[in-house]
């Protein structure tokens, strides 16, 4: 899309007004993590969050469409979001600007989001009509494969173009699956609590026409939450690896990798084969558990009346309660991480959570023990969901390291079509089994059966139990992060030796943004004091590099403090054997 050479054909996207708002070089809790991280998206997730929550249960007591629809819709478009998020992984290889090559889809991602929502609530009629359901069918596509990839995608990107500092990164990462938490803790918690203003009932029975109006509104708030929040991310997040296109000279076609040939090198690899299975357990067992609280909850704690009201009380009071220890989690799996590292912090809390699922099945329609059970099983999925998205930006690190280019562009289009298709796969599923049971025949009466308790049960519980029993297991041969500091300095290693091959002179990437962002804050200052900039600013250059030359030792001195010669010695040993078998010179310390 663009080049970052001087006579070069410049992007769209390179033009000034799409610049970050943040300028340091080094990631910062404020505003940058606080605002980027946090506040935007979870003001952009809180749409997708009602509708994997509320929406099937919109579609099955409010429009009344027909079973074969519940299951062929949500399965069949995970053909569609497959495609999308291919679409996503592509533009983003293409898109080397100086604004990004995942911050400027996240912008695109607004106006398409806006018509998705009004496709889906409100142009749709009333009623068991085609018009209604070419509405819907074409408005959750439009939302699942092409809105929420664009954004949800490159969000997720952001995190592994942020820095290269492991420690900040998996700092972003927790923030950034923090919001998750956020947007789905708001709808879970507060929307079942207060049902009774988008779900009326009267006599047991959803208010169709009141409901459908009262969704109207939901809609007008979804599009306010989801554009405000999308742009507040755009403007205050930064792709720091991004712009070291810019930084170290390289030029921007020798970075677009063919997906073929980024396909070749990520099925070869096991770390990327272990991270992506996690994604597809760890999502279809979250989807599965999300989409069915609901009916779970009518169906197992109401006394097999299918309450929707009692249903909802019960779902909100779990979520509230489940909240608690996912938010401690967030303060725990960080630190525990820097200590024992991301694969061994996932692993243990996935045994943690199977241990928790397996309780629940011990009586179901027991409130106290389901919570116990949700307690537990939320408490061990912590680290998982905090620390997945930090531990999938050190594997490209290192497959960067071992083949020269990064495979951003089909890990986060696999990512991205897992993240928004298992949404699909497990609404399909519960509604295969909603259908079986003829579960809107037995809502309209308020009668369920025990086998219905117990098919819920295995889907609310069993899912997810099963899904982290595999995890627990597959994670005890996650130890990619031992490579972490080798693959640091073969990356910085081999932009030295292109630079010196290309005739350039090498700045260290991370030096340059420090310089940058002493330029912009000394440019406004002498504007604002008078002063002559030219003369201030070779001053603050020669600052600056000292500074960056005492960060450095510094760092140095506390990784040799805390660093292991002997244990160092034997993998960058196999270090070098894995960079020598693909081709790549070996590094020396």
């Amino acid at each position: 899309m663009s080049e970052q050479n001087g006579n070069a054909k410049r992007s769209f996207f390179d033009a000034p007004i799409f610049k970050s708002r943040i300028k340091s070089a080094n990631a910062k809790i404020f505003p940058e993590g606080a605002l980027g991280y946090f506040l935007g998206p979870t003001l952009a997730l809180v749409s997708n969050s009602v509708l994997a929550n509320q929406y099937n249960n919109y579609l099955t007591d409010v429009m009344k469409v027909p079973a074969w629809f519940l299951w062929f819709l949500p399965v069949i478009s995970v053909i569609f979001v497959v495609a999308g998020n291919i679409l996503v992984g592509k533009l983003m290889d293409k898109l080397n600007t100086r604004a990004g090559k995942a911050r400027p889809l996240i912008l695109i991602s607004i106006p398409i989001s806006v018509l998705a929502l009004l496709l889906l609530l409100v142009f749709p009629p009333l009623g068991n009509d085609v018009v209604s359901l070419v509405f819907i069918a074409i408005g959750y596509n439009m939302w699942f494969a092409i809105a929420y990839p664009f954004y949800y995608t490159s969000h997720s990107a952001t995190v592994n173009l942020s820095t290269r500092n492991s420690k900040d990164r998996s700092l972003f990462a927790t923030i950034s699956n923090a919001t998750q938490l956020a947007a789905v803790g708001l709808v879970s918690m507060v929307l079942p609590l207060v049902s009774f203003l988008f779900f009326p009932t009267e006599n047991n029975v959803v208010i169709a026409e009141k409901s459908y109006n009262a969704w109207k509104i939901v809609a007008v708030v979804l599009i306010v939450f989801s554009s405000l929040g999308a742009l507040v991310e755009f403007l205050f997040k930064r792709e720091r690896i991004t712009e070291e296109i810019v930084n170290t000279g390289v030029k921007v076609e020798k970075k677009v990798i063919p997906m073929k040939d980024q396909a070749k090198v990520c099925f070869k690899d096991k770390f990327w084969i272990m991270i992506i299975v996690f994604f597809l357990l760890y999502q279809l067992g979250g989807m599965l558990k999300n989409v069915s609280q609901i009916y779970f909850c009518r169906a197992a704690l109401t006394d097999l009346t299918l309450n929707m009201t009692e249903g909802q009380r019960f779902s909100g009071f779990i979520a509230i309660i489940g909240a608690v220890p996912t938010a401690l989690g967030m303060l725990i799996c960080w630190p525990l991480s820097n200590k024992i590292g991301k694969g061994k912090a996932i692993a243990f809390g996935a045994i943690l959570s199977a241990i928790g699922g397996a309780i629940g099945f011990i009586d179901p329609s027991s409130f106290p023990l389901v919570v116990t059970a949700f307690v537990i099983k939320a408490l061990g999925s912590t680290p998982a969901m905090y620390l997945s998205l930090a531990l999938l930006a050190d594997i490209i690190d290192h497959q960067e390291a071992k083949h020269g280019f990064r495979t951003d562009g089909l890990s986060m289009t696999i990512y991205g079509a897992i993240m928004a298709g298992m949404t699909g796969v497990a609404t399909g599923i519960l509604n295969a089994v909603l259908g079986a049971f003829n579960f809107m025949e037995m809502a309209e009466v308020g009668a369920g059966t025990e086998a219905l308790k117990w098919a819920m049960t295995f889907i609310f519980l069993g899912g997810e139990t099963i899904c982290y029993a595999i995890i627990a297991f597959m994670f005890m041969f996650m130890n990619v992060e031992k490579f972490t500091k080798f693959d640091h300095i073969a990356i910085t290693s081999d932009q030295k030796a292109l630079a010196e091959k290309e005739g350039r002179v090498y700045v260290n990437p991370h030096l340059k943004m420090m310089l940058d962002e002493a330029e912009y804050v000394l440019r406004a200052k002498c504007e604002a004091e008078n002063k002559n900039f030219e003369e201030e600013w070779e001053k603050e250059k020669v600052a600056v590099c000292v500074k960056y030359e005492e960060e450095r030792a510094k760092k140095e001195a506390k990784e040799a403090k805390h660093s292991n010669p002997e244990k160092d010695a034997e993998v960058l040993k196999e270090f070098n054997k894995i960079r020598k078998a693909n081709g790549r010179t070996e590094i020396v310390l």
